[in-house]
């Protein structure tokens, strides 16, 4: 018997910390997960996960992106009766473009990084927590019930791999647990949802010094349409009565992304603009989106050559991912708080205003909550692991695995 001081849901901390080390270690950003995936199926057969368990599904082939593979899936059997439902455990594989070239470097408590990237915590702290989880499993003997692993692509670039998935490869969860944060005290019960939309901005071109008025300006439609966008406060934090949401521009260029315009003596032609919307309300989002929509068509139909022709506009936007908010009381989250407690933490339950995989798994029917394994200062230079709180998302892993 244990003292009775001796923490419960114990793992093998440098070995975890190893794994880390060396997914961190590779480069994987979004679309381009092939290399980090091998490297994850190579540690799970080094934990003695049999072949025929770990998978790849073709998600990839419907992702409207170029992505090298699909998302891995890996199953477990139970030490139970072969009736039990199996519990999902999932995290994305893919990193942000800021984090090329990283190169970890142990200090510490921390991960930290040498090069000038982001680091990729987010998310390898998720793949080490879910090899180590396979790994403590079968070197502990523990008894568990049915687990499906699953490591998606592309959730960086709009929670690709995930919207994508067929259910049905899961093998049936009627749970999930997603590794993507900083605190694993931390349980999110709720996130927001979001468009993404874009925008062709359609001109004329000509000699902005001999006969501008012959031009239809692209650039001029543009300012326009986000100055009407600006005052009638659908920018930013966007506040319509009871309602909240935000909004933002992102890149603006124009042709096979090159700068929008030629030269400063030739009226731009063309502009292409892409943008987002967000709102824990669905209906919100779309209203924010079509606000966005009906600026910039009056805003072309105000810019006009010498012969009143006016600019023209393609609006296009998608649904990026879909809002939830999980009871407090559910079977997921009550199972949920009682692992965090196992391992002496107090659960937190948060909702949070960014897009998660669990988003997609709500809506494919299995309720998800989302924790943290030590993520700091993501998609930033300053990117950091905190190694305590990583050891924590590994021990919480294996108390939701096994304990009922």
């Amino acid at each position: 018997m244990p003292p009775a001081t001796a923490p419960a849901f114990v793992v093998d901390t440098p070995a975890a910390i190893a794994r880390l080390m060396r997914f961190l270690s590779i480069e994987g950003i979004t679309g381009k997960e092939g290399a980090i995936s091998r490297e994850i199926v190579a540690a799970l057969k080094e934990a003695g996960v049999p072949v025929e368990a770990i998978t790849f599904d073709d998600a990839n082939t419907r992702i409207p992106e170029p992505t090298q593979t699909g998302n891995l899936i890996v199953k477990l059997p139970g030490t139970g009766k072969k009736t039990e439902k199996p519990v999902l455990f999932m995290t994305h594989m893919d990193t942000v473009p800021l984090c090329a070239g990283a190169k970890p470097k142990l200090q510490g408590k921390r991960v930290i990084n040498e090069a000038t990237t982001a680091l990729g915590g987010d998310n390898r702290t998720g793949c080490a927590v879910l090899v180590t989880l396979a790994a403590e499993l079968a070197r502990q003997k523990l008894p568990h019930p049915p687990l499906t692993l699953l490591f998606t692509v592309r959730e960086e670039s709009g929670l690709f791999g995930a919207k994508h998935l067929n259910p049905a490869d899961l093998g049936g969860p009627l749970v999930g647990f997603n590794f993507d944060g900083r605190c694993a005290a931390d349980i999110i019960v709720g996130a927001i949802g979001a468009d993404r939309w874009t925008v062709d901005i359609r001109g004329k071109a000509s000699h902005a010094g001999v006969a501008p008025e012959r031009g239809i300006s692209a650039t001029m439609i543009l300012a326009l349409a986000m100055a009407e966008v600006y005052e009638g406060g659908w920018f930013g934090k966007v506040v319509k009565g009871e309602k909240l949401g935000t909004s933002n521009i992102g890149p603006v260029g124009g042709a096979d992304g090159r700068c929008a315009g030629d030269a400063t003596n030739v009226v731009t032609d063309f502009v292409h603009v892409k943008g987002e919307s967000r709102s824990h309300d669905a209906k919100f989002v779309r209203e924010i989106t079509a606000a966005f929509k009906v600026a910039f068509t009056a805003a072309a139909g105000k810019v006009k050559d010498h012969e009143g022709r006016p600019g023209k506009v393609t609006f296009h936007s998608r649904l990026d991912y879909v809002p939830f908010r999980i009871k407090d009381d559910a079977p997921v989250v009550r199972r949920a708080a009682d692992a965090v407690r196992a391992i002496g933490r107090e659960p937190n339950l948060r909702v949070t205003n960014g897009g998660l995989d669990a988003n997609w798994m709500v809506k494919h029917g299995i309720p998800t909550v989302s924790f943290g394994a030590g993520q700091n200062e993501i998609h930033t230079v300053k990117e950091f692991v905190d190694l305590t709180e990583f050891e924590s998302g590994c021990r919480l892993a294996l108390a939701l695995a096994t304990r009922v």
